[in-house]
């Protein structure tokens, strides 16, 4: 079993920046592939960035891509997401996530946080 939890979302003025954090715990594993995924007002959850167990391999969705960057310190147990030039449309709950492998989809991990809310105000 691994608990994550996710910390650092708040109001945010547009064009700002924020770092969200993902704290693991439990039966932790370097191994895991680490994910970030939002879900919005009305919307399905989306996929936004994942970085495999090394770090070695990292992908972001096309709408955060050169915006937000994923990182992780496996000796801390922790995933970040460092969020720049937010937009409204990023507006959304942000789940962190663990699985076996690096995913683009929900059904590829195993284990979720409980969520931080993200809002970004126009």
């Amino acid at each position: 079993q691994v608990q994550l939890v996710e910390s650092g979302g708040r109001l945010v003025q547009a064009g700002g920046s924020l770092r969200l954090s993902c704290a693991a715990s439990g039966r932790t594993s370097s191994s895991y592939a680490m994910g970030w995924f939002r879900q919005g007002p009305g919307k399905e959850r989306e996929f936004v960035a994942t970085i495999s167990g090394s770090g070695g391999r990292i992908v972001y969705a096309a709408s955060v891509k050169g915006r937000f960057t994923i990182s992780r310190d496996n000796a801390r147990n922790m995933v970040y997401l460092q969020m720049n030039s937010l937009q409204s449309e990023d507006t959304a709950v942000y789940y962190c996530a663990a699985g076996g492998a690096v995913a683009l989809v929900t059904a590829g991990y195993d284990y979720w946080g409980q969520g931080t809310q993200v809002t970004v105000s126009s």
